[in-house]
């Protein structure tokens, strides 16, 4: 599963997560900060990447739109970069399930379940 990180995450997550989502990248590292959300979901959907954001506008995007690309959305508010980084990591397994089922477009992921 390949990952893209919105501007409203840390950069600094991709090498923390690279290991088990081989390929995935942020919006900066591929010169799409500050593009419009249009822009990185037609990216993303070009090249096999699941969008994960803290941006309720993805959301909306994929129930108006359907995917691909599939969101990831994280409801964690202002959880600092290392407890995104755990929960994207903790929840790899399920991350990896919601990407192999062709009838999933949204994963909501949230502080409210603890992690391992």
């Amino acid at each position: 599963m390949k990952l893209l990180l919105d501007e409203n995450l840390s950069d600094r997550i991709i090498p923390q997560i690279i290991d088990l989502y081989p390929d995935s990248a942020h919006v900066k590292q591929l010169n799409l900060i500050q593009n419009p959300d249009g822009a990185i979901w037609a990216f993303a959907a070009a090249n096999g990447f699941a969008i994960v954001s803290k941006d309720s506008d993805f959301r909306h995007r994929s129930v108006l739109l359907g995917h691909p690309p599939k969101v990831i959305f994280l409801r964690v508010g202002n959880y600092p970069t290392a407890f995104i980084t755990q929960l994207l990591r903790a929840r790899h397994f399920l991350l990896n399930e919601f990407n192999d089922d062709p009838a999933r477009g949204i994963m909501v992921l949230s502080p409210e379940v603890k992690l391992a």
